[in-house]
């Protein structure tokens, strides 16, 4: 009992790893920037929670897999909204050859030639898969509309195509949930200053992503009219708010569970085979040198 008791536990330690990284963060920079004190949700709460709606997605996960379905989420947000911890907390459970993440990097010479959506595409499921898109076509509304690496046109004919892009894809039985991760102004600036004072996450701002600071109002109008123009029947916009990081896991969590129906998937019961031995057989050591140092 007691070896299963450290199993478990040992199952739990990636999530309280990240939660201890983050509170790290939290902690960095008490005493140099000034952050508004705000009610978060408990912490007991928040693991206890967590772990049920963690217990549900793998649930959901075997419906998808049963059922033959195809899911698209994406997901949408300014840079820091907290979207790539959401999208850890649901994939942390899940197999990855079911539930998967496409972040896609800056378009190369060739994808900037084909049609837009062309490479997003090759990246959509298969029956009995689930796609997570960290951040997806909507770059086009976004970022590289505020920054220039679009036209007006070519902005213009994203605003007309989308809806119809994702009409098809509804058409053909993909379920596609969107998300946008709201958080505010303050709450951006706090969280690009932990990042640049921590070495371990300095990696995460870009050089576009200090640039976005300059261009917030920008940023906003281009978010509100996407938002505008492509919340259509068939593909919904939802909006998470994500100045509480935990609260926001959460509430995304929870809904997107809502969004599709799923029920237990009758399951065999697995019994182990009796191991098998061969009296002729001489397991060999291995050699010394090839054993990783036991330093800890």
């Amino acid at each position: 009992m007691e070896r299963i008791k450290q199993e478990l536990a040992d199952s739990f330690d990636e999530e309280l790893e990240m939660e201890i990284d983050e509170s790290r963060l939290d902690n960095l920079l008490v005493d140099v920037l000034d952050h508004p004190e705000r009610e978060q949700i408990e912490r007991r709460t928040y693991f206890k929670e967590l772990f049920r709606l963690q217990h549900e997605l793998v649930r959901l996960q075997d419906w998808v897999q049963h059922k033959g379905l195809k899911v698209v989420v994406v997901f949408e947000g300014r840079d820091s909204a907290g979207k790539g911890g959401a999208i850890k907390r649901i994939t942390q459970r899940l197999n990855p050859r079911v539930c998967r993440v496409a972040a896609l990097p800056a378009p190369n010479e060739r994808e900037r030639t084909q049609w837009y959506f062309q490479r997003y595409a090759a990246h959509l499921p298969a029956a009995g898969e689930i796609v997570l898109f960290d951040r997806s076509w909507y770059n086009r509304a976004g970022v590289e509309r505020v920054m220039g690496f679009c036209t007006e046109t070519e902005c213009e004919e994203f605003f007309r195509s989308a809806p119809e892009f994702e009409r098809m894809l509804v058409r053909s039985g993909v379920i596609l949930i969107k998300y946008w991760f709201s958080i505010t102004d303050e709450e951006q600036q706090f969280r690009f200053n932990m990042r640049i004072h921590d070495p371990l996450k300095q990696w995460k701002l870009s050089p576009m992503d200090v640039e976005s600071r300059s261009r917030w109002e920008a940023y906003t109008q281009a978010k509100e009219e996407m938002l505008e123009r492509t919340h259509v029947p068939e593909a919904p916009w939802w909006v998470v708010e994500a100045v509480d990081k935990k609260k926001a896991r959460l509430n995304c969590i929870a809904h997107l569970l809502d969004q599709i129906p799923y029920e237990d998937v009758p399951k065999s019961a697995v019994t182990l085979p009796e191991r098998v031995r061969h009296d002729d057989y001489i397991r060999h050591s291995v050699p010394a040198e090839m054993h990783v140092p036991d330093r800890f």
